[in-house]
């Protein structure tokens, strides 16, 4: 894997060398202190397309660290030497496939918290070009700043033979950097007794169908690391496909470590022999031929036979099924609504008789009065309601003067009224 950064400036020393030929030749200091204005101008300008490059070969692992120091010089470029403080700020970072919402298939992007570097990881599986944007946006100024990362992809032989491992006590984030992966490589080694080892994918738990680990110490989500090498497999990992390490791991007991096969110096990249996987691609069945597509024109002297036409179908009963017996439902339906309706009612006059008169009185002066008001809404020039004034008759409307009474309260004067005899007495 190589890679390689390129930031051009040959805009600003084209832009320098003009502006310095035409000035004179007493005005060279000038000229200098111009040159470094284009130039610092140029750099901070076109210093943000910066391309990182890398070429790596099919079946193998990429891994790329966003370093946060990194982006933080592009925050705050000359803070160190002019104003003497050092940030550091919380970023958190998006990558997506240049004019694409997303990462290709093959890579993936993962980020534990804003204080921690972010990594692109993953295996390609076919050759290729992917242009990758990074955009890092600080949390405390809220300033972006942008990368370009460039893989290449080339086309090469896959590895012979492979093998998965599963180490429970990791993450996914802690096995990224390249100083664990050497270490858990070293014991791989032992365990294969071969120096030619490669690391082909590492894969978190959780991708895999893993639960998440409670929030505690000790538990963690677990991590898959497949290498593989151009050597057949060790002693070691045959015992793997042994008919008693599979019982045992079936039966769910505690599968002790092969004798002389425990090369795991770091507790935390001990692996789980039961979760361990060997893959022989030497023996894997290739795959089919594409079927072979006609030219679509049939042969000289051949006769095309068409099909027959399906039999003819009876579709009176899906009829009736369908159309005539929703709607004897409905015609029921609405037969039983209207008897409901129209056939049960009493009528008014019945309602009327059953009704008591003091009810009867209260429900027509409470029409009245309705009425009334909706007059009045509709007109403001009308006089007052009769039920305002001092002195009348609610059935007559006959008014009269006030009686001559202390009271502040207007009486009501009692007429003869019919419906005053049907009113309770004590």
């Amino acid at each position: 894997m190589s890679s390689a950064v390129t930031r051009p400036v040959s805009l600003s020393l084209s832009l320098s060398t003009w502006f310095c030929q035409s000035q004179a030749q007493n005005k060279m200091a000038g000229c200098r202190s111009w040159f470094f204005f284009f130039t610092v101008c140029a750099v901070g300008l076109l210093g943000a397309n910066a391309e990182i490059k890398f070429t790596i070969p099919v079946g193998r692992f990429f891994t790329y660290e966003l370093m946060r120091e990194t982006f933080q010089n592009d925050f705050e470029p000359l803070s160190k030497l002019y104003a003497g403080r050092l940030y550091d700020d919380p970023m958190i970072f998006k990558c997506n496939r240049q004019n694409f919402p997303d990462l290709p298939e093959w890579l993936r992007f993962t980020q534990r918290h804003p204080f921690d570097n972010g990594f692109l990881y993953g295996t390609p599986m076919s050759p290729g070009k992917s242009i990758i944007e990074i955009f890092a946006v600080n949390k405390r100024s809220y300033e972006t700043t942008r990368q370009i990362l460039v893989i290449k992809v080339t086309a090469e032989t896959m590895l012979p033979y492979q093998a998965e491992f599963f180490i429970k006590l990791r993450e996914i984030e802690k096995v990224l950097p390249s100083v664990v992966q050497d270490e858990i490589k070293q014991d791989l080694q032992k365990l294969w007794d071969t120096e030619e080892l490669e690391v082909v994918n590492i894969t978190n738990a959780l991708d895999r169908g893993g639960r998440v680990p409670l929030p505690l110490a000790g538990h963690f989500e677990g991590v898959y690391v497949k290498v593989g090498s151009k050597q057949y497999f060790s002693d070691c990992l045959l015992r793997v496909l042994a008919p008693e390490h599979e019982k045992q791991c079936t039966a769910g007991s505690r599968v002790k470590v092969p004798g002389g096969c425990n090369f795991c110096t770091i507790p935390s990249n001990c692996i789980t022999w039961c979760k361990t996987e060997l893959f022989d691609l030497t023996q894997q069945e290739p795959a089919p031929p594409p079927p072979t597509v006609g030219s679509g024109i049939m042969e000289t002297g051949v006769e095309f036979d068409p099909l027959e036409s399906p039999p003819s179908r009876d579709f009176f009963p899906d009829y009736l099924v369908t159309v005539i017996v929703p709607l004897v439902l409905a015609i029921i339906l609405c037969v039983l609504l209207a008897y409901v309706m129209f056939c049960r009612r009493e009528g008014v006059e019945k309602r009327n008789a059953r009704t008591n008169q003091i009810q009867l009185y209260h429900h027509h002066t409470i029409l009245g009065n309705t009425d009334e008001l909706r007059d009045m809404a509709g007109s403001r020039g009308v006089p007052p309601p009769l039920s305002t004034l001092p002195m009348f008759n609610s059935r007559t409307g006959e008014r009269a003067g006030p009686l001559q009474s202390d009271s502040p309260v207007p009486l009501i004067r009692a007429q003869h009224d019919p419906y005053v005899d049907t009113l309770p007495r004590k």
